[in-house]
């Protein structure tokens, strides 16, 4: 009790009456503000808090312990600025010191923390929290370090993860969380990425950095429209942001581009429609999935062309890029089929199947694998030399030609390895035209139906019969008389 008679006298000489009930008010609103920070109401702290303050403004405590507040709001450019006037009324205020250091260091001014961390130290030097909190400044320094690095080489995976390591510390950081959502972008995470920026929105709606990573969500979604248009609020907010106007310059550019190959397709040149396809592709290789649909354009292009290699490279480029993109799985499986490469045909369209159910899809799969289980089987009417469309007459034509220019007899005098050849072409020759002469066997073949379920058994099949039967028997033929007709 004589203690506090001798402080209250003595605040009374040193302050005046006026003074001291003031100051005595200013203990009582900090003492309430303790109360509620303990009970972690810190919006009542923060309250009663700046009471004290408004009493007595020179106090450097109670701008130390609204700071405290403010962090625990998550507040830290306001509770900086309250610690630095801490700093500013009593250098030698250690918590204020910390404090100071501690925003700097979530907002992610690493150099600024340690300034303030180093003093700490030279006032305590054994003081263990700023000790540890040097490092953590020095940790954070080394991770902008490497991700910047990263960023030159394009290893955006290792920027995202300096990043991450980063705000573990720097956590309240926009400049980290924006640099990370910009890689995220380049790598595809589109929703990471735009999640990131969209909770920066939230809290300040006019960040140009968030609204351009933003834009660059949409426009590597190929929402190109609506892309420039954050862009564009980017650059009313910040001019000189030189990314928003580049990505704003290749959005334009490119959108223009593709529209005019598309123009050019429409009305049926084709190779004009290849070249801007081409120069769109050139704009910017960051954006892969209008560059896959432009690859796939140009596949489409490629097939009316008939450069169907050509086009089927562009539709694997166009995968590469998107694996997701089933129109360029369609296109590539009918130029597939297109150049009888079934079995990378069913590939694709099992593919497309396993994605998207649907009855077309069904049916171009069944399609594929009916041309396939086709291709694997003696080829007929290649073996005869004629069309998939060849007459009766031609089919006959074909076989007396085959079938004399392979006949045993006329092969005779050959070696045995080149009569054996001889024979089984002139089998071949005779087993095709039994099939393709016959309407119902032709049929069940060119529907890839199996010949056996009609009761032919190639196995058993003698050439020799169908040849004496197309001409007329033993004495119809002679090789003496027609060899140089053959």
């Amino acid at each position: 009790m004589r203690a506090y008679q001798r402080a209250t006298a003595n605040s009374l000489a040193k302050f005046g009456p006026g003074k001291h009930l003031a100051r005595l008010e200013a203990e009582s609103f900090k003492e309430q503000g303790n109360a509620f920070y303990v009970k972690k109401d810190y919006a009542e702290a923060f309250n009663y808090y700046t009471k004290a303050i408004d009493m007595c403004p020179k106090n450097a405590s109670y701008y130390g312990n609204r700071a405290a507040t403010l962090m625990m709001l998550c507040r830290y450019r306001d509770a900086l600025e309250d610690c630095q006037q801490a700093v500013r009324l009593d250098n030698t205020f250690i918590k204020g010191h910390l404090r100071e250091g501690k925003c700097h260091l979530l907002l992610g001014n690493a150099m600024a923390a340690s300034r303030c961390f180093q003093r700490v130290l030279e006032l305590e030097s054994d003081n263990s929290q700023a000790q540890q909190e040097v490092k953590n400044a020095e940790s954070i320094l080394e991770y902008e370090r490497m991700a910047e690095i990263g960023f030159e080489k394009r290893d955006f995976r290792m920027v995202v993860f300096c990043m991450d390591r980063a705000l573990d510390s720097a956590s309240a950081c926009h400049k980290f969380k924006i640099l990370k959502a910009e890689c995220l972008a380049l790598l595809g995470r589109y929703p990471e990425a735009q999640s990131v920026a969209s909770d920066i929105l939230r809290m300040d709606s006019t960040n140009a950095d968030a609204l351009y990573v933003r834009g660059l969500c949409l426009y590597y979604e190929d929402c190109i429209d609506k892309a420039v248009q954050f862009f564009v609020q980017a650059l009313r907010m910040a001019p000189d942001h030189d990314k928003a106007r580049l990505a704003c310059r290749n959005a334009k550019a490119l959108k223009a581009k593709k529209e005019e190959g598309n123009k050019a397709f429409k009305e049926g040149n084709y190779e004009a429609a290849c070249e801007l396809y081409s120069e769109a592709l050139t704009i910017d290789p960051n954006n892969i999935k209008t560059n896959a649909k432009l690859y796939c354009n140009r596949a489409t292009v490629g097939s009316k062309l008939k450069k169907l290699e050509q086009a089927i490279e562009d539709c694997t480029k166009a995968i590469k890029l998107d694996e997701t993109y089933i129109k360029a799985y369609l296109r590539r499986a009918q130029c597939y089929m297109d150049t009888e490469q079934y079995e990378e045909a069913v590939r694709d369209y099992e593919k497309v199947y396993q994605t998207e159910k649907t009855k077309e899809h069904k049916q171009l799969l069944k399609n594929s694998q009916l041309e396939l289980k086709k291709s694997k089987r003696k080829d007929y009417y290649k073996i005869l030399g004629v069309d998939k469309n060849a007459t009766e007459e031609e089919i006959k034509k074909a076989y007396r030609k085959r079938a004399l220019l392979h006949h045993p007899d006329r092969h005779s005098g050959a070696s045995a390895e080149v009569q054996k050849e001889e024979e089984k072409k002139f089998k071949e020759v005779g087993e095709a035209f039994s099939v393709l002469s016959d309407a119902k066997k032709k049929s069940r073949y060119d529907t890839g139906q199996d010949l056996e379920d009609d009761g032919m058994n190639m196995g058993d099949f003698d050439a020799n019969n169908i040849f004496k039967a197309f001409f007329g028997g033993p004495g119809g033929f002679s090789f003496e008389g027609n060899i140089c007709s053959v």
